[in-house]
C-alpha cells in the first residue's frame, strides 16, 4: 500500500488554484509564482496523497481526474476552515468575542429577534451564538451567573447592583381569553371582581429573582407556567384567561381563536424591557452591537 503523507495547506490552495485557473500557467500567474513551483507543489500534493494523479496532463490543458475531483471538494472545505480559523483569531486580536450568549425575554417580538440575527450573522460570520429564552428573573440570573454575556430582560422586578441596566421599548400586553370562555361573552367592560371567579394563566419565574412577586395577577384562581406557548395553548383551549403580549395574539383574536378582554377600569398596560449586562463584564463590539440592535422595535 503507497506510503500517505500529509498535505500542506499551500499545497492545497495552489491545487484549488490550478483547478480554477484551468492550467499550470494560469496558476502561476495568479498566485505571481513561476511556473515550474506550481507544478513542482501539485506533484508533491500528489505524492503526499500516494502517488494519485490529480490531473491528467495528457492533453494540452491539465484537467481533473476523477480523484482529482474529489480531492477537490475535500480542499476546499480544508481552506475555508483555514480562513475561518484566520478570521476568528484576527476578530479576536481586534477584541472580537468568540462567542456571544444571550439571553432574552420570552415577550421580546420573534420577528424582530430573528431580524436582528439575521444582520448579525452576516455582520460578525466568524462570531458563535448562544440564545437562551427565558422569562421575568430568569434572564438577570442567566447574566448574573455568567451564563449569558448580554441579556435582554422584561420590567425590573428587583434592584441587582451588579448589573449595568439600560431602559429600552415595551410592548402592549392585553388579557385575552377562548370565544367559549365565560369572561368572553359580548357586553360591556368586565367587573375587576368578577375575574376572581375564574382560572388566570399566568407566566411564572424558574428563578428565585422573584420569588413572592405577582405581576397583574387579578384572581386568586391561577395556574402557573413557565413556558409562554403552553400559556397560549391553553387560552385557546378555553382553559383560563391571561394577559399575553398583543404582537403574539393579533392573528389570534383576528382569526377568533382569542377573545380580547375589555376590563372595567384596567387599560391594557406595557411590558418594558431592559438591555443588561454585568458591570464587571462589558460586552465587546459584536455584544455591543446585538444589544443596540435588539433596542430598535416598536
Amino acid at each position: 500500500m503507497p506510503t500517505l503523507g500529509y498535505p500542506t495547506l499551500d499545497q492545497l490552495r495552489v491545487f484549488l488554484a490550478v483547478a480554477q485557473a484551468g492550467s499550470f500557467s494560469a496558476a502561476a500567474r495568479a498566485l505571481n509564482r513561476r511556473q515550474s513551483v506550481i507544478s513542482y507543489t501539485v506533484a508533491n500534493l500528489e505524492e503526499q496523497l500516494g502517488g494519485v494523479p490529480l490531473f491528467d496532463r495528457s492533453r494540452r490543458l491539465p484537467v481533473l481526474t476523477e480523484a482529482g475531483v474529489a480531492v477537490l471538494a475535500e480542499a476546499r472545505k480544508v481552506a475555508a476552515a483555514a480562513d475561518a480559523l484566520r478570521a476568528r483569531a484576527k476578530g479576536m486580536l481586534q477584541g472580537l468575542e468568540a462567542e456571544v450568549a444571550l439571553a432574552v425575554d420570552v415577550m421580546l417580538p420573534t420577528d424582530h429577534l430573528v431580524r436582528v440575527l439575521s444582520a448579525f450573522r452576516e455582520a460578525f460570520p466568524t462570531v458563535g451564538l448562544r440564545l437562551y429564552t427565558e422569562s421575568l428573573g430568569s434572564v438577570a440570573r442567566l447574566v448574573l451567573d455568567g451564563t449569558c454575556m448580554i441579556g435582554v430582560t422584561g420590567p425590573r422586578m428587583v434592584e441587582i447592583g451588579s448589573l449595568v441596566t439600560r431602559p429600552l421599548n415595551a410592548v402592549t400586553m392585553v388579557p385575552v381569553a377562548a370565544p367559549g370562555h365565560p369572561l368572553a361573552r359580548p357586553g360591556g367592560p368586565i367587573p375587576r371582581e368578577e375575574l376572581q371567579h375564574h382560572i388566570q394563566l399566568v407566566l411564572t419565574d424558574r428563578s428565585e429573582l422573584t420569588k413572592g412577586h405577582d405581576f397583574a395577577v387579578l384572581s386568586p384562581q391561577t395556574w402557573r407556567l413557565a413556558d409562554l406557548g403552553a400559556k397560549h395553548a391553553l387560552l385557546v383551549g378555553g382553559l383560563g384567561w391571561g394577559n399575553m403580549p398583543e404582537h403574539a395574539v393579533r392573528p389570534d383574536i383576528a382569526a377568533g381563536r382569542l377573545t380580547h378582554l375589555r376590563i372595567a377600569d384596567l387599560p391594557d398596560h406595557s411590558y418594558g424591557f431592559s438591555a443588561i449586562h454585568r458591570a464587571d463584564a462589558p460586552p465587546g463590539p459584536a455584544g455591543q452591537w446585538l444589544l443596540e440592535r435588539l433596542a430598535d422595535f416598536t
